[in-house]
């Protein structure tokens, strides 16, 4: 059949058989579409409105679902956009990660403007292979070493945070591989 010609069913008048069939196709998408909308309202929002906070992650694929667990427990499922750069909060104030800054500051003040969010989460974790690259391998030598690694990293973030966004809350935390958090400043 040539594009545009209809084709007739026996027993049926004239008409876009192949038409019915497409709005059939669109009127089960808009019915799931529905569906989807009715049971998960939380999950399913406009661009805009109001969340509560920016989570700031790292890349580490070990670290994504503790992140995701956490912010569950938190009560945040739905409620939060998401950064995500090698080292977190390291990639974010890290001399040797200067190209990568301009991006995360950016994303933050769109996020501030579209979601309204009260506060921003940074999450770095141990055994950051980006540690190790922005401040080398005595930085993360041992566990006191890293911590201090952190420590100084996250603590620098809040002051940048707080430097451009002064109303913004800031929570920084530094992951175990196991999911435990470490709370600080």
């Amino acid at each position: 059949m040539l594009s545009g010609e209809f084709d007739r069913e026996p027993g049926r008048g004239c008409g876009p058989h192949r038409a019915s069939r497409v709005d059939r196709r669109l009127l089960l998408r808009a019915a799931g579409a529905g569906l989807l909308l009715a049971a998960s309202p939380k999950l399913v929002r406009a661009a805009s409105g109001k969340y509560e906070a920016m989570i700031l992650a790292c890349i580490d694929p070990r670290v994504q679902e503790p992140v995701h667990v956490y912010a569950a427990k938190r009560g945040l499922t739905g409620q939060y956009s998401q950064f995500v750069i090698a080292g977190a909060a390291i990639g974010v104030v890290a001399p040797g990660f200067a190209d990568w800054h301009k991006a995360f500051w950016d994303n933050l003040a769109v996020s501030i403007e579209l979601h309204q969010i009260d506060k921003i989460i940074a999450i770095d974790h141990r055994d950051c292979g980006a540690a190790k690259i922005a401040y080398g391998d005595a930085a993360v030598a041992d566990p006191a070493h890293e911590t201090e690694t952190h420590r100084q990293a996250l603590a620098q973030f809040r002051k940048e945070v707080g430097a451009r966004h002064p109303k913004l809350g800031i929570e920084t935390g530094l992951m175990a591989l196991d999911g435990s958090m470490e709370m600080s400043g």
